[in-house]
């Protein structure tokens, strides 16, 4: 079982949390600890806006806990009333990420009252912002997430399992059942791929230098996206109008194969592009193997005519192919003319970024 960063992460935090808590003598440090739990975020960013929405989310905690104990009690139907009234302010300011992490401290100042009850409601809400504080600094020190490569690995892992079933389905040689399994997972993955960008999307850069870059290559890994959608679009539309597409003549059927073995290796070999793993004049020369998009559309309608088909069905399902191809084809050409502007202004910038 492969551990995480954010499980070693999580982790790391508790250990310094209750560190802290024995260095400052703080009593009950396990509620810095789960502070800890509830503080830990996938970036950077994220774990600076945790920050400011936990301390004010556990001091109305803190603050309803206190005003409760000293006009009502503890009894449990008003601690129950406290939470209540705890949960609805935090959504109404809308910080109701910070709701679980601000009933902690609201039950734990309210659990025992004391002659120093002041002083004890300051020291509880100390310990658990101590544990926010301590996921803050393991955030920001502790395996630092490189999510550009974990998107850019994802993208590629995505476009090779669908080129390699696009293949497979030209000719005629996939497995239907197995397909369709594939196509599902690879859906999901390709959810995934959204999830994964908006994280880079959040990363922070701490150097000016590096803004542009990072805007660029935002608009480059967007357009991947789009790009490996458009795959799996082809991948789809194949899998449904295979026998179809063995309606039409054979000529037709080879050149179909002939343009897609082309694109998607010319798709491939931009994305070894972008990590400088292919000489870019190589890849520049394949855009020009496959047929121009409209003189692949003229060929299906002189195809069509030629066939004499007269199941509309049939023609209608092709036509949903050719205009797959067509849109695959535009996305992979702007995708190349982004890697080329990209790596024309930023020289060897993303090569670094990919390879550590």
């Amino acid at each position: 079982m492969k551990l995480g960063a954010r499980i070693l992460k999580t982790g790391i935090a508790i250990i310094l949390s209750l560190f802290l808590s024995q260095v400052f003598h703080l009593p009950s440090p396990v509620f810095a600890a789960i502070a800890a739990i509830f503080a830990i975020q996938p970036t950077i960013y994220r774990s600076f806006l945790s920050i400011i929405e936990q301390v004010q989310g556990n001091a109305i905690g803190a603050i309803i806990a206190v005003v409760f104990v000293l006009l009502f009690g503890n009894d449990m139907f008003i601690i129950g009333l406290a939470a209540i009234i705890v949960i609805t302010i935090n959504l109404k300011l809308k910080i109701e990420n910070t709701i679980g992490l601000a009933l902690v401290t609201m039950i734990v100042i309210m659990e025992t009252p004391s002659d120093e009850f002041i002083q004890f409601a300051i020291i509880r809400f100390s310990t658990v912002m101590l544990g926010v504080f301590s996921a803050f600094v393991v955030n920001l020190f502790f395996l630092p997430p490189k999510y550009e490569k974990k998107l850019y690995f994802s993208i590629s892992d995505i476009t090779e399992e669908t080129t390699k079933w696009i293949r497979l389905t030209i000719r005629h040689a996939s497995e239907h059942k197995l397909l369709q399994n594939d196509i599902g997972k690879m859906k999901a993955a390709v959810r995934n791929l959204d999830h994964l960008y908006l994280m880079y999307k959040e990363e922070r850069n701490y150097l000016k230098k590096d803004t542009l870059p990072k805007s660029r290559k935002l608009v480059i890994y967007r357009q991947m996206i789009s790009t490996v959608k458009r795959s799996l679009e082809i991948l789809r539309k194949l899998h449904r109008f295979e026998n179809d597409l063995q309606e039409m003549p054979a000529d037709f059927q080879a050149t179909v194969k002939q343009q897609l073995d082309s694109l998607i290796h010319y798709h491939e070999h931009i994305m070894l592009k972008f990590i400088g793993k292919v000489r870019p004049h190589l890849v520049d020369n394949e855009g020009d193997i496959f047929l121009n998009r409209k003189e692949l559309f003229n060929l299906f309608l002189s195809q069509k005519v030629e066939a004499n088909i007269e199941d509309e069905a049939v023609l209608s399902h092709n036509m949903q192919i050719i205009s797959a191809i067509t849109d695959y084809s535009e996305q992979v050409e702007h995708l190349d003319k982004l890697i080329t502007s990209f790596q024309t202004y930023h020289t060897k910038t993303n090569e670094m970024t990919i390879e550590k």
